[in-house]
């Protein structure tokens, strides 16, 4: 019995007493030279390497990338991802799209009140430009008349002159707005309805 406690206790210490084999690398330098350690130098940190095991036998191949490669890599990971999401965002516009319509008249009437709205729009800004036009073709009127009697000017009416000015300006780049508003209306409602008989064959 103590022979076998002795045989047990010299296994254990033998076992312990072995150093723990750690993780060795292989790589080669910029001149060609292969090198073998535990740990990769700083300086060849973007060298590709191999991972041996204790019997120096390749185990691993890690593949470090150029900064080039890796820039390369990097967009065309963003690439594929915003492929992904224009994907998904199709998937969940034509799900809408057939859950909101069930034919191509009613994309027809949705289209027609929407372009109503914007032209009840086009129709109050040009009304409010006429307005402001015939306002500054008064006050424009007022500073001549002045002028031709050798009178100056004087600074309020230069002020509402120069409102007035801004006024129309402003209504103009708001008719505009909405012009453009009343095209990209018509664009996404053509697009829906071909989109429509796409995907239902209506």
């Amino acid at each position: 019995m103590n022979k076998i406690k002795l045989l047990i206790a010299l296994i254990a210490g033998v076992t312990f007493s072995l150093p723990v084999f750690a993780k060795m690398y292989k790589w080669v330098d910029d001149k060609g030279t292969t090198h073998y350690g535990e740990t990769i130098p700083p300086e060849y940190a973007n060298k590709d390497r191999q991972i041996l095991n204790k019997s120096g036998v390749v185990i691993k191949t890690q593949d470090v990338l150029s900064p080039d490669e890796r820039r390369a890599k990097e967009a065309e990971s963003v690439k594929v991802n915003a492929e992904k999401t224009v994907e998904r965002d199709q998937k969940l516009h034509d799900k809408s799209l057939t859950d909101t319509y069930s034919n191509v008249s009613e994309i027809e009437l949705s289209r027609t009140r929407s372009l109503q709205q914007v032209d009840a729009r086009i129709n109050s800004i040009n009304s409010q430009i006429k307005t402001a036009n015939n306002n500054l073709a008064d006050l424009q009127k007022d500073g001549v008349a002045r002028s031709k009697a050798g009178k100056k000017i004087p600074q309020f009416l230069q002020d509402e002159i120069k409102d007035a000015q801004d006024r129309v300006k402003n209504l103009q780049q708001d008719l505009e707005k909405y012009k453009a508003e009343k095209l990209a209306v018509e664009v996404r409602y053509d697009a829906e309805k071909a989109r429509y008989k796409e995907l239902t064959g209506k």
